[in-house]
């Protein structure tokens, strides 16, 4: 469907989840590489997996939340490649715990900016500069349904993150519009990876979030990546400052399809889902499994 062929895609947080699940494809589409994380191992593995593919690929470790590794990622990468098409911003992190904003620490609250809104400027601004200069590229931010709407879940330095990360995204597209490069993000609702996905269902938490999502079911990993692919693409080339829900209708709804639907007598006949609306809820201990660490969902918390 996409052909990116002759074409560069820099990766952030590249060696698991989502950003594993990018590399493959624009792999597959074509693309040559430049992939960053900071997990050396799972990122030199990713590198070698893509080669396979018959793609030239640069890995570099780095987080994106420290200037000069920043600038080292697009040194390197342009000394190999001599040219950036496609920035996917990426690499993210996020604190679980559910912790109240009354309380949250911050030290934790500045971690998370830093990676998932100031590094994402960094390399939007770093691999802008060669965009402009070539007039054309493309940029997609990751973001999340959180980007522009609260939830309960007690989340206020992600939420913060990405709804910056949003704002973001709209000003750059607007601000580079004319000089031939696009900015969009994508904002995903709840997905499961290979990764993540086993543990969740053991936890019960699938369940938990399909019932409150309209489509009821969570996201698959290739929907996510399906958007990112189109908004890289040619064929969205008049489309930048856009943020596109990739949800299942939850943003949509505001939150409100978890409550039963009101079926007067004048709508007796409308038909239901059978068992939609029967409560569903995660595992009591479900907190207890986060802490002990799911790949590309949170970073280390700080000690008590």
């Amino acid at each position: 469907m996409f052909d990116f062929s002759g074409k560069v895609t820099l990766i952030t947080g590249a060696s698991y989840g989502l950003g594993e699940e990018f590399a493959y494809a624009f792999a597959d589409a074509g693309a040559d590489l430049i992939l960053t994380a900071r997990s050396e191992e799972l990122l030199m593995a990713l590198a070698d997996r893509c080669r396979e593919k018959g793609r030239k690929v640069t890995a570099v470790v780095g987080d994106v939340s420290v200037e000069a590794d920043v600038l080292d990622v697009i040194a390197k990468g342009m000394s190999e490649h001599n040219q950036i098409d496609v920035l996917i911003n990426n690499a993210g992190i996020a604190d679980p715990r559910g912790v109240v904003a009354e309380q949250f620490d911050t030290e934790t609250f500045n971690r998370i900016i830093s990676v998932d809104l100031t590094g994402a400027f960094l390399y939007a601004r770093e691999c802008g500069r060669h965009m402009l200069q070539r007039g054309s590229g493309s940029v997609v931010n990751i973001c999340s349904i959180l980007a522009s709407g609260a939830n309960e879940n007690n989340v206020a330095g992600y939420a913060a993150a990405k709804g910056g990360l949003r704002n973001l995204t709209l000003q750059l597209g607007v601000e580079w519009a004319d000089r031939g490069v696009r900015v969009n993000s994508v904002s995903p609702g709840f997905v499961v990876t290979e990764m993540t996905g086993p543990m969740l269902e053991a936890m019960g938490m699938d369940r938990w979030i399909a019932s409150r999502t309209p489509m009821r079911r969570v996201g698959e990993a290739q929907e996510v990546t399906n958007a990112v692919m189109f908004l890289a693409s040619d064929m969205a080339s008049y489309i930048t400052g856009v943020d596109l829900l990739v949800d299942g209708g939850t943003n949509a709804c505001n939150g409100t399809f978890q409550m039963p639907p009101i079926h007067h007598e004048w709508n007796v006949d409308t038909p239901q889902v059978k068992g939609a609306y029967e409560p569903v809820q995660p595992r009591p201990d479900w907190y207890q499994a986060l802490e002990k660490g799911i790949p590309g969902l949170h970073y280390p918390m700080p000690e008590d």
